[in-house]
């Protein structure tokens, strides 16, 4: 069973047990899908990235996979990011991003979704502390990188503006930008595939 195959080398990629029940790996397995090879070529092309060390792609992806709720994946991504060097606090400083933004994505978008009906929201403060970004463990251009990936999963426009134009100021080049994009878009497939 060659996709039986694909799906235990995925779970050995990830250093997941192949024995974990995953029922939507099993069915896509189980059902012969073709995407599962697209999935696992997809992931091991986006974190091996040559515009993202391996650190810095298993921090991305570590705060996509708590974004999205998914423990399997956050575990996973947590250990791999330790074996490629992150520390304790750079890998607590995704997680904060990802749950940072994932209040801040809803109250821009907001935001930008009443923005003309009512004026009146545009000139209110946030009144959201947000500490965790003047001086971030993972610097600031990865903390902008990874705040720019975590509002595109979430689908904040005003969101994805700002950290773009950030990351760009802070020197990141758009190959990277668009590096960590399709990482966060391959992961966030992942999170349905592996759950």
């Amino acid at each position: 069973m060659p996709l039986n195959e694909t799906k235990i080398d995925l779970l050995k990629d990830l250093s997941l047990n192949e024995n974990d029940h995953l029922p939507n790996l099993e069915s896509m397995s189980e059902g012969e899908t073709k995407y599962l090879r697209d999935l696992r070529i997809n992931l091991k092309n986006t974190l091996s990235s040559e515009n993202l060390n391996l650190k810095e792609a298993y921090l991305i992806a570590l705060a996509i996979a708590a974004n999205e709720g998914n423990k399997i994946l956050t575990g996973a991504f947590t250990s791999l990011a330790k074996l490629n060097n992150a520390s304790g606090s750079e890998i607590a400083e995704a997680i904060a991003c990802a749950s940072m933004l994932a209040s801040n994505n809803v109250f821009y978008r907001f935001k930008h979704f009443i923005k003309g009906s009512n004026e009146n929201y545009q000139s209110m403060p946030a009144g959201i502390k947000m500490n965790v970004m003047m001086n971030p463990i993972l610097g600031k251009e990865l903390f902008e990188l990874t705040s720019l990936a975590v509002s595109a999963v979430n689908g904040c426009e005003s969101c994805v503006n700002s950290h773009e134009e950030s990351v760009r100021k802070l020197g990141a080049s758009e190959a990277r930008i668009f590096d960590a994009i399709r990482l966060a878009s391959v992961v966030r497939g992942l999170c349905v595939a592996v759950n």
